[in-house]
């Protein structure tokens, strides 16, 4: 799959509806933390895979409920974090105080990241900035702060398996968006990670991972979901009152695809993890 045609649509998007889609995105995952418990182990497996170090100054992009920057601040890393949602940045605040360890929480887009050129040591993401709507800015960016040599690093989900086909089956059935988005899975085909990087980087490593979702049966993953993943809310609001049959189909659709991956009331999620280093 070339990502290069997907990743520039034929005309930029209008401000207004870049916006639009941004603040869809801010109130979607506004209900994400109750799943933070799942993230937490692959959040140490980031970290390890990154190589982080005491004194490092590290930047966590799209950081969610944090469990990527304290797992690096208790590590004894200088960490900075950001995310756009708010209710997020609250639950990573409460995080960093009962884990007692210092880090700079600050809300603001991935793709207009408020630090200096070559600020960072590290900069890493957890399934975050592969939601960005524009993959050349985000990872500009991302890149724009990382000082020559440094670390990027991030996990992402596999278009392949089990997270990717669900996030891929959402877009089948969802409202087309304010604006052209490429599928945000395409950051865990290695190929397209390959290509977005470019000759920006060198020493690329990828790592695949499993994260197990505990769960008793394929309907209480999908309920569970609804009440904290982003497309997935935005996705039930939209057709609960224009398209309750489409709902419901879609519904039946996860179910059977769910049912797929749990073994032993587990649900199983590969993960992708890329690291390489600035050039």
């Amino acid at each position: 799959m070339d990502s290069k045609a997907i990743d520039r649509p034929g005309t930029a998007p209008a401000p207004e509806a870049l916006a639009k889609f941004k603040e869809n995105q801010k109130q979607g995952w506004a209900h994400f933390a109750p799943l933070e418990a799942n993230t937490t182990p692959p959040a140490a497996q980031l970290v390890k895979f990154a190589r982080v170090t005491a004194g490092q100054r590290l930047l966590d992009v799209a950081c969610g409920t944090g469990v990527a920057a304290i797992t690096a601040a208790r590590l004894g890393a200088k960490v900075r974090a950001l995310d756009l949602t708010p209710e997020l940045l609250a639950r990573a605040r409460e995080n960093a105080a009962i884990a007692d360890v210092d880090v700079d929480w600050r809300q603001g887009d991935a793709e207009e990241l408020p630090y200096q050129d070559g600020e960072f040591d590290v900069v890493l993401s957890q399934f975050g900035h592969m939601f960005a709507p524009r993959p050349d800015v985000v990872l500009g960016e991302m890149l724009r702060v990382l000082k020559p040599g440094g670390t990027i690093a991030f996990s992402t989900w596999p278009p392949e398996h089990s997270v990717g086909k669900m996030f891929l089956l959402m877009s089948s059935y969802m409202p087309p968006p304010p604006i052209e988005v490429p599928p945000p899975v395409l950051w865990g085909d290695p190929n397209i990670v390959r290509q977005r990087l470019g000759g920006a980087v060198k020493e690329i490593a990828f790592s695949r991972e499993v994260m197990r979702v505990p769960t008793l049966s394929p309907e209480h993953i999908r309920v569970n979901s609804e009440k904290s993943v982003g497309p997935l809310i935005k996705l039930v609001e939209a057709l609960s009152e224009k398209a309750p049959d489409r709902l419901a189909a879609f519904r039946r659709e996860y179910d059977r695809l769910a049912a797929e991956y749990i073994e032993d009331n587990a649900l199983r999620q590969d993960y992708l993890m890329t690291r390489a280093l600035k050039v």
